[in-house]
C-alpha cells in the first residue's frame, strides 16, 4: 500500500499489487498536486495553513452520470442494494480501518451524518475491511462512531464497480441515483462549507457542474 495526495496535500492510501487488482491492470494513480501550485513540488503545507478545494476537484463527468448497480451488506449480513437510497443525497465514502486517511476523516463523516441525515440526506460509510464486522464495529466503538450505519464490501468489489484508484474516495450521488462528482483524499466534511453545499443539493436535484461549491480538506 502506498500513500498519495489528490486535490492538496490529501493523502490516498492504495491497494498494493495484488490486494484488489494488478498496478499493470489498474488505471493510472491520480498525480501528487499541491493546491494553489500544481506544478510545485508536494511538500508539506506550513502548519495551522488551511487547504481548500473546489467540488471541481472531483473526478468524474461533467454532467451527471447514473452509478453502475452496486450491492453489499450491513451489519446483521443483509444485502443492501444503493438503490435503496434513492430520493436521498448521498454521500458514499469508500474507506478501510487500516487507511489512515480513512481514519482521520471518520469522525467528521460520523458529525456530518448527525448534523444532517434523515430523510433528505445519507452518509454510506462503505468499509472494504476484509474482516467485515468484525473489524469495523470495534474501530466504530474505539472511536466513538455512533451516527454511522455499518456497511460492508469485505470483497472489495465496490473498487471495480465504481472503478476506483485508491482509499478514501467519497462520490457525491444524487436523489436520482446519479454521480454527482468524486474526490480521492480525506475530507473535513462537517466544514461550514461543505454542510453549506450539502444543504444546497438537498433542496433541489442535478443541477450544472458548474453550480459546485468549496470542500475543506485535511490529511
Amino acid at each position: 500500500m502506498r500513500t498519495l495526495a489528490a486535490t492538496a496535500t490529501v493523502c490516498v492510501c492504495l491497494a498494493g499489487v495484488g490486494l484488489w487488482w494488478s498496478a499493470a491492470a489498474g488505471p493510472a494513480a491520480p498525480e501528487v498536486l499541491r493546491l494553489g501550485a500544481p506544478d510545485a513540488s508536494p511538500a508539506a503545507p506550513p502548519a495551522g495553513a488551511t487547504l481548500v478545494a473546489g467540488l471541481d476537484k472531483f473526478r468524474g463527468a461533467e454532467a451527471p452520470k447514473p452509478v453502475p448497480p452496486l450491492a453489499f451488506v450491513d451489519g446483521e449480513g443483509r444485502r443492501v442494494d444503493l438503490d435503496a437510497f434513492t430520493g436521498k443525497l448521498v454521500l458514499l465514502n469508500l474507506w478501510a480501518t487500516w487507511c489512515g486517511p480513512c481514519v482521520k476523516e471518520m469522525p467528521s463523516l460520523d458529525r456530518l451524518q448527525a448534523q444532517l441525515g434523515g430523510d433528505a440526506f445519507q452518509v454510506v460509510a462503505l468499509s472494504l475491511d476484509r474482516g467485515g464486522r468484525g473489524a469495523v464495529e470495534p474501530f466504530y466503538a474505539k472511536t466513538g462512531v455512533g451516527h454511522l450505519a455499518l456497511f460492508l464490501d469485505p470483497g472489495s468489489a465496490s473498487m471495480q464497480v465504481l472503478g476506483l484508484r485508491g482509499l478514501p474516495t467519497t462520490l457525491l450521488v444524487d436523489q436520482e441515483g446519479r454521480e454527482l462528482g468524486r474526490v480521492e483524499g480525506a475530507v473535513e466534511w462537517d466544514s461550514p462549507e461543505v454542510v453549506a453545499f450539502l444543504r444546497q443539493r438537498m433542496g433541489h436535484g442535478a443541477g450544472p457542474a458548474r453550480d459546485r461549491g468549496i470542500v475543506k480538506t485535511g490529511g
